[in-house]
């Protein structure tokens, strides 16, 4: 039965669509709504840290920092580490966990990054699968920090969004 924490950051799956200005928003999260519609077997609770709710291209180096400190925080108390988080800067909080996790002497969990390239509220969404796949990986995985969406599980350091294909991938260069 694993304890897992889920930290969300905000991004596309958790953007609302707004009547009055006909737009989609970051303003409230869909999370918990989400979390209802799924069977966790194996998961002993899921404890729900919501640490801002920002599109990731509005994102500073100290939200990065911030996302970064909490994942390390939280590996102190859980078997692994969910972070829901816009994909336009998914890699940058990446990277930063990593080297922070390696540089505390903390003992590494399964950190995974997600997001979704269409918010939850629309019909045709990836949401739900990629955290649905997430909630899995965390269970699975070694320790270490990855990005898992559409089907695949990427390990950091290297993970770059690829902005033809709109896929994460790892770069090696």
């Amino acid at each position: 039965m694993k304890k897992i924490a889920l930290i969300s950051t905000g991004g596309t799956i958790e953007k609302t669509y707004q009547e009055l200005g006909g737009t989609l928003q970051n303003q409230l999260s869909v999370l918990d709504v989400m979390l209802t519609q799924l069977e966790l077997r194996g998961v002993k609770s899921v404890t729900r840290i919501a640490l801002m709710n920002k599109d990731s291209l509005d994102m500073s180096d100290a939200d990065h920092d911030l996302i970064a400190a909490e994942v390390l925080k939280q590996c102190k108390s859980h078997d692994g580490v969910v972070v829901v988080h816009g994909t336009d800067r998914l890699a940058n909080s990446g990277e930063r966990a990593l080297r922070l996790l390696q540089a505390s002497g903390v003992a590494m969990k399964p950190v995974i990054f997600t997001g979704a390239m269409r918010p939850w509220e629309l019909r045709k969404t990836d949401a739900t699968q990629n955290l649905t796949e997430a909630l899995l990986a965390v269970q699975i995985l070694s320790p270490g920090v990855y990005v898992v969406m559409h089907n695949q599980v990427l390990q950091f350091p290297g993970v770059i969004k690829d902005l033809a294909s709109m896929a994460f991938v790892k770069n090696h260069a």
